[in-house]
């Protein structure tokens, strides 16, 4: 008789979604394989899989006594999902990077061919970036668009800025998609992007991507300094906060091979 260290309700529940762990891991598993692999009795083993059988959760194939898990966990996770509301999630996340650096952090997103911004929460300093939610700015000299056109295709960069005119904002801001891609290239591989002035003198952008559970980049997280209140030896600490933030977004929105 198997001992039970918690009560018995739970202890089955926990035993389920072992099986469930464990089904997830391989294509299909027999009961004689589960029930050595989690150390829990056959027979016990047996009856949670009809059960979970008889619910939907796992089918036994025909011509083997060998059990998988169906679509059904992976239909409840995306109605779930569907429930999220990423301002919600980002905001906790925001606040967190505003206390511990006091400047304005600001969620943004792709609108057309502009960056559209989602939410934000302001630094209190009297000298900080002004925007406003609903706000749209250029995709090509803001940290939140490139980052978001990081991960296209490039092809894909070029038809959504093919109607854009490239526009000198300050005399760092970029002339051409050329340009524009050498600098995406980059982006891609270190996972975040600067605005560095090209959008407006004296003021500096560090953004960072947040993920659905696709993989696709559907939004971006930045916090934005006056130059002279950026400190260039603690950027590692405004990008791995950035990415951690971002991270823990792109996991609640159900994906969980954030790059940073």
């Amino acid at each position: 008789m198997e001992k039970l260290t918690q009560p018995e309700s739970v202890a089955s529940v926990l035993k389920v979604f072992n099986i469930v762990s464990a089904l997830a891991d391989q294509k299909e598993a027999g009961v004689s394989e589960l029930s050595q692999q989690l150390r829990i009795s056959k027979a016990t083993t047996y009856r949670f899989l009809k059960t979970m059988t008889t619910l939907g959760f796992v089918h036994q194939e025909s011509e083997a006594d060998k059990y998988a898990l169906t679509s059904k966990l992976f239909e409840l996770g995306s109605k779930a999902l569907d429930h999220v509301d990423l301002i919600d999630l980002a905001h906790k996340e925001m606040e967190e990077i505003c206390e511990a650096f006091n400047e304005t952090v600001e969620l943004g997103s792709i609108d057309e061919e502009s960056v559209i911004y989602l939410h934000k929460v302001d630094s209190s300093y009297h000298l900080r970036m002004h925007s406003r939610i609903g706000r749209r700015n250029p995709l090509y000299n803001t940290a939140i668009g490139k980052v978001l056109m990081g991960y296209m295709p490039e092809a894909e960069v070029r038809a959504l800025l093919a109607p854009v005119e490239f526009k000198k904002h300050t005399d760092k801001t970029h002339e051409t998609v050329e340009q524009l891609l050498a600098e995406l290239r980059l982006v891609k591989r270190q996972h975040f992007a600067e605005d560095i002035e090209e959008q407006e003198p004296g003021l500096r952008c560090i953004a960072v991507p947040v993920f659905d559970r696709f993989g696709q980049t559907i939004a971006a997280i930045s916090v934005s300094f006056p130059t002279i209140r950026f400190d260039e030896k603690r950027k590692h600490d405004y990008i791995a906060l950035l990415h951690n933030a971002g991270g823990n977004i792109s996991k609640n929105l159900g994906y969980h091979n954030y790059p940073a």
